[in-house]
């Protein structure tokens, strides 16, 4: 039986992604590559990992979208960022978005094994995950139940996208999401559905969460940007 922990790492700048994998590789880990977002969330899809190491800055899909993806799917995979950005506003925005650590580079390696083996420990010996919830205007939302108990008391069933965008809009409260980055988190880099199919998922939570749906308090269409949720 292999014990070797699978770590994904993600990280576009070759040597340094080589530099990585190596002593990863010598401290006993088994390590897959992806030097771009895409990769990464391909590799995420068709394998088990115990752990990310996750740049932010990458091609074709950022690290943040990356990361949100990965919750937004209910995949509790440790992430450690690695990031250039070495300011309070991105790690906040990293942490936010789900990461277990942030290190900014450049960075000394031991303190990277330390901080791989010790969210590696934590994941081992982590109890069962709690649902996650939010509350606005009355009503309740259980994002992994995939239900809403309504302010009249009504519950109702939420579809995996639906939870999904509601979860997203949620995290980025006050803040326009654009269309671009609802449908390549919520819907995936591979697909991408026609604007109209977000429209229609704002529809019905008007009709499921606002008291006038017609004038509606907490989902906004933003003309030409995307969509934002008020709290």
């Amino acid at each position: 039986m292999n014990d070797r922990a699978n770590i994904l790492l993600v990280e576009d700048e070759p040597n340094l992604h080589h530099s990585l994998k190596l002593n990863l590789s010598l401290e006993g880990y088994d390590v897959t590559s992806a030097f771009d977002g895409a990769q990464a969330l391909q590799s995420l899809q068709d394998a088990y990992f115990d752990l990310v190491v996750l740049d932010l800055m990458l091609p074709n899909v950022d690290g943040i979208t990356v990361l949100e993806t990965l919750r937004l799917n209910k995949i509790d995979t440790p992430v450690l960022i690695l990031s250039a950005r070495a300011n309070s506003a991105s790690r906040i925005e990293g942490l936010r978005a789900g990461a277990n650590d942030y290190l900014t580079k450049p960075f000394a390696l031991e303190e990277l094994l330390l901080r791989v083996q010790n969210l590696l420990a934590g994941r081992k010996n982590a109890g069962p995950a709690t649902t996650d919830g939010y509350a606005f205007g009355g009503h309740v939302l259980q994002f992994s139940a995939q239900q809403a108990k309504l302010a009249n008391g009504h519950t109702i069933e939420l579809s995996k996208k639906e939870a999904m965008l509601l979860q997203l809009l949620v995290q980025h409260a006050g803040e326009v999401v654009t269309r671009e980055k609802i449908l390549q988190t919520v819907w995936g880099y591979q697909v991408f559905p026609t604007t109209r199919t977000i429209d229609n998922f704002i529809l019905n939570f008007r009709k499921y969460f606002e008291e006038d749906s017609r004038n509606p308090r907490h989902f906004h269409a933003v003309r030409s940007m995307g969509y934002k949720f008020t709290p």
